[in-house]
């Protein structure tokens, strides 16, 4: 089966063959058309299908497209067996991180697939019972012939399946410790790394490689780096996806944001011929200099001859031409007026001049991505005069912990009783938190009480970062967008709500800026969530004539968050930081103090977020001192977004 490919240069570093589609959706649609046309065809033929199915994030649109194809075009699983790659030990079936309970929900309680057709690794039998089991579920796989189609996703630290990096290329079905890397990025799912089971079922390599034909799937920038050292690096345990170049029929299938670390997108010109408008000149100029570590004025004729730019060095003739536009290009980008400077001629500067006194909305996915991700650029703007206020856009209170929500609730009851307020109502609230807690199952989600006290602390969080950089309190919307309010890491997909409440905070306010998050690597997508509702909100607002007057002059500019930094040659807006505003800055998100000392969501880097700001803001201005430009201690940087 084939996939029609956005980008393949003629010229291939891949050792796997490798699509590349504009979004997940789109992906995950020509993946499900494969399954579905594999079963159609076995169905014709009177034969069975057997799938290795995958669970996590990654394939959940497959699972939905397919269940789409099943109500609205008949497909039918009736012919179907699967097996399930891994699942976590301990852990019963119906305990909320089970795949048992995730495939039925994602999946197998929607289509007429037999319950006993479909096989899951058993979280529940005793240690000693496992290995037995391991044997008898390969002996099913091989008495049904096999696996026809495999899905995968991919771990960050490479593993497939639970198969960690260690893992032999003949390992076979078994019990096995879990990389600290894989539990780290589980944490969010079991309410801390505490929670996470260290041990795991998994399908082994060579059950994998045997099948006929394997699809691995990722997606987003956090996925990009691994998944090129999968498919171009060398063949190595330490990467068990890389296993995967020595199947004969395997496809990596990625969107954009994930392939971005790949020869042919990274440095298109080293594969094949390219377009070298200004975007491309930018992004090879920059990519030269830092491979060489040179400045940019340094560059020579022969640095771009000796490295397969010879066709761009004709177009400007020699190398000066090229690193003095560059350079300025760069140069062009570094303000310390985020809002514009009054008064002055901006014909090369990032942001207009007038109006000097500009309405501006920060979009803050949670309640502390402001600060952490634009803190310095969020207090300029409010010091240089502006008019600024901030949409917090979720509650963001499944990121408490337990123990802080109970310690704020301890001090409600104490507070009152010490006062002689009616505490009776506090204490019963406090009294059903405590029994709660007490028998809460890893990850059960919040009671409604519960997840109101962890949403108060954040939002009186928030407004303390507010009075720290000194905006009014008035200007602090808390949004509450209804997609967030699970009470799970899972949430619901965004609706009409959602854009509405989004369209109403911007036409009440008609902004000149607005500055929304565009961190793709955000592993648990609501930032990207966050951003599309954005995006909707103004294309239906632009398209409304009522708002002519006004829309056209809104600028919109993206912020990253604390996982990822725009790549050099992308950024349009650079605004500096010293080493006194940085501490400020500092302060600031300090005010977030549930986020502090073992955040719930603190991913794969142990750092809390004021540190991994401050590195990535010092980062960036190091960039552009190593391409010759001012030595900054800090910046932070944006991209312009035309809508």
């Amino acid at each position: 089966m084939g996939y029609s490919s956005e980008k393949q240069g003629r010229a291939r570093f891949e050792r796997i063959p490798t699509k590349i589609y504009s979004n997940s959706s789109l992906a995950s649609i020509a993946v499900a058309k494969e399954i579905s046309e594999l079963i159609r065809e076995r169905q014709q033929d009177g034969k069975h299908v057997v799938l290795g199915l995958a669970t996590g994030s990654t394939p959940i649109k497959v699972y939905k497209e397919l269940i789409r194809l099943h109500k609205e075009e008949g497909l039918s699983f009736s012919n179907v067996y699967s097996f399930n790659l891994d699942e976590y030990y301990p852990m019963q079936p119906d305990s909320l991180q089970s795949y048992v309970r995730f495939m039925e929900e994602q999946l197998f309680n929607h289509i007429d697939i037999p319950k006993s057709n479909y096989f899951i690794p058993s979280g529940t039998l005793p240690q000693d019972e496992i290995a037995a089991f391991c044997v008898e579920y390969e002996q099913k796989i091989e008495n049904l012939g096999g696996i026809d189609f495999q899905l995968l996703g991919i771990g960050g630290n490479g593993h497939i399946g639970f198969n960690e990096p260690g893992s032999l290329q003949n390992s076979r079905t078994r019990l096995i410790t879990l990389d600290q890397v894989t539990r780290a990025a589980a944490a969010g799912e079991f309410q801390g790394i505490q929670n996470v089971p260290r041990k795991a079922v998994t399908v082994g390599v060579s059950t994998i490689m045997k099948a006929k034909r394997i699809v691995l799937m990722g997606w987003g920038e956090g996925k990009s780096k691994i998944v090129a050292t999968a498919v171009e690096g060398p063949i190595t345990d330490q990467v068990p996806a890389s296993y995967l170049q020595l199947h004969s029929n395997t496809t990596y299938v990625i969107d954009e944001s994930c392939s971005s670390e790949l020869t042919k997108i990274k440095t298109p010109w080293a594969v094949d011929s390219v377009v070298w408008d200004n975007a491309m000149t930018k992004k090879a100029v920059c990519h030269l200099a830092l491979t060489l570590d040179k400045s940019i004025l340094k560059l020579t004729n022969k640095d771009y001859n000796d490295n397969g730019m010879g066709d761009l060095l004709s177009k400007y003739g020699h190398a000066h031409d090229l690193n003095i536009d560059v350079f300025n290009q760069l140069q062009h980008t570094i303000t310390g007026w985020p809002g514009g400077k009054p008064n002055a001629d901006d014909s090369t500067r990032p942001e207009r001049a007038q109006p000097s006194k500009k309405r501006v909305i920060i979009f803050s996915p949670h309640p502390d991505d402001d600060i952490i991700s634009m803190g310095g650029t969020f207090q300029r703007l409010h010091d240089q005069g502006h008019d600024v206020h901030v949409g917090y856009q979720t509650s963001g209170n499944i990121a408490v912990a337990d123990d802080e929500a109970i310690r704020f609730a301890e001090f409600v009851v104490s507070f009152n009783s010490k006062f002689g307020f009616d505490n009776a109502d506090a204490s019963k609230i406090y009294s059903d938190i405590i029994s709660f807690v007490k028998t809460k199952k890893t990850s059960q989600i919040d009671t409604s009480a519960l997840r109101q006290i962890k949403g108060m602390m954040r939002v009186g969080e928030a407004k303390a970062t507010c009075r720290f950089v000194g905006i009014p309190e008035q200007n602090a919307h808390f949004m509450n967008l209804p997609f967030y309010e699970t009470g799970a890491v899972q949430k619901n997909p965004p609706t009409d709500k959602d854009i509405q409440i989004t369209m109403d905070l911007i036409k009440e306010i008609k902004p000149h800026q607005i500055f929304a998050a565009g961190d793709l690597a955000d592993p648990h997508g609501t930032h990207k969530v966050c951003l599309d509702v954005v995006f909707e909100a103004l294309k239906r607002l632009k398209a409304d004539p009522a708002n002519a007057d006004w829309i056209g002059d809104c600028w919109l500019w993206l912020y990253r968050g604390a996982w990822a930094e725009w790549d050099i040659h992308e950024i349009e807006m650079a605004v500096p930081m010293s080493p006194e505003q940085i501490l400020i800055k500092r302060f600031g998100v300090w005010k977030h103090q549930s986020q502090k000392d073992g955040v719930v969501f603190q991913g794969q880097d142990a750092r809390e977020f004021w540190q991994r700001a401050e590195e990535r803001n010092s980062g960036t201005a190091q960039l552009y001192n190593q391409l010759g430009l001012a030595d900054y201690a800090a910046m932070e940087a944006f991209v312009r977004w035309h809508y």
